[in-house]
């Protein structure tokens, strides 16, 4: 896994129409490995697009695609730089 800092941001704590860059996916089993085979790897900036009317899930663009997660999985991914 990448270096885990237990001080960063999560992505789930994004506000609609910032940006942010994925510091690292923290935790053990499929579903880590699936966030990093989904793009969320150390340095890619993510933004978030749309979230859901109860929270769950969010729609994030990054790398040019939209990727939709539950906010239990957006927990999982690290970031850091949080812009508008």
């Amino acid at each position: 896994m990448a270096f885990q800092d237990d001080s960063a941001m999560t992505l789930d704590r994004l506000d609609l129409g910032q940006r942010a860059e994925v510091r690292a996916v923290t935790g053990h089993g499929s579903m880590s490995v699936r966030l990093l085979e989904m793009g969320f790897v150390p340095g890619v900036q993510v933004a978030l697009i749309k979230r859901a009317p109860l929270g769950d899930p969010l729609e994030l663009r990054l790398r040019g695609y939209h990727v939709s997660l539950r906010r239990a999985e957006a927990k999982r991914v690290q970031i850091s730089g949080v812009t508008k």
